[in-house]
């Protein structure tokens, strides 16, 4: 199997936590206005976050990046198809018609994939970009997992914050066999004294649609990924090697958090 050469950006989220009010966050006059779209990907921090997200698939080497947003978000088409056209990488658009999850954003990028391995990221979310570079490099399927101390340590993650992710459960041989979602404090005990966490970064091959299609909606009515993935990995569907990265991940979810990934982005140079 050859390097990867496309990633995927799911965009469509509706960022209800970012449109939320917080007395306490600080945010230029742009990035208020920003926030209060629920367009996190397109919050201003110099630039827009996306560049710096683009930016980063560029240096790993990804020529092709799909953003995959809904049909209102006419403000990201027109920055990368008209404003400000990215140098470095090819950018296209899958649009999910309705906000129903993220393993229906998956599928909505279906086409864009075209029977190739690609690389599925979060929009509100910066990675390492060794780590982009290795699962483009991978011969296989892959997902990254982050230590908790080192997403403490190295990205803008407060202790409390991994409760909202999800811990990744691996086989001896390097597997992934599943994905407990939000686990609480038992789950992360279980997990050991340094749990392995999803920050929802993979390399999938095309054999995730169909899981994507079955995979029932959760209570709150959406097709979550990590869910899908479970299923694809238990089924044997899908074999996902697992990279174990001590590093950080800066997340983008909340009012809160922009001062402090634009502390973290300092000096880091975004041209797509």
């Amino acid at each position: 199997m050859t390097a990867a050469r496309k990633a995927v950006i799911l965009a469509r989220g509706l960022g209800s936590r970012m449109r939320h009010a917080d007395a306490g966050a600080s945010l230029e006059p742009d990035q208020a206005a920003a926030a209060a779209s629920g367009i996190k990907a397109m919050i201003p921090i110099g630039r827009p976050f996306l560049d710096y997200l683009l930016s980063g698939l560029a240096d790993a080497g990804f020529p092709e990046a799909c953003l995959v947003i809904g049909p209102e978000h006419h403000v990201v088409r027109r920055r990368y198809e008209v404003e400000s056209p990215a140098r470095r990488i090819r950018v296209s658009f899958a649009i999910q018609e309705r906000p129903l999850g993220t393993a229906d954003a998956v599928l909505a990028a279906e086409d864009f994939a075209a029977g190739e391995d690609f690389l599925v990221m979060n929009s509100d979310n910066y990675y390492p970009v060794d780590v982009l570079r290795d699962l483009r490099l991978l011969s296989e399927p892959g997902t990254a997992l982050f230590s908790r101390s080192g997403l403490l340590e190295h990205g803008n993650i407060e202790p409390e914050r991994p409760h909202a992710y999800a811990v990744g459960e691996v086989s001896p041989d390097g597997y992934l066999t599943g994905v407990r979602e939000k686990p609480d404090e038992a789950a992360l005990a279980a997990a050991g004294p340094d749990p392995w966490i999803s920050m929802n970064c993979w390399r999938f091959s095309p054999a995730i649609f169909e899981p994507c299609r079955e995979t029932p909606p959760s209570p709150r009515g959406e097709k979550e990924l990590p869910r899908a993935v479970n299923e694809a990995v238990t089924s044997g569907a899908i074999r996902i090697r697992v990279l174990f990265a001590r590093a950080g991940v800066l997340d983008l979810s909340r009012r809160a958090d922009v001062a402090s990934v634009a502390e973290r982005l300092r000096g880091v140079e975004a041209s797509p």
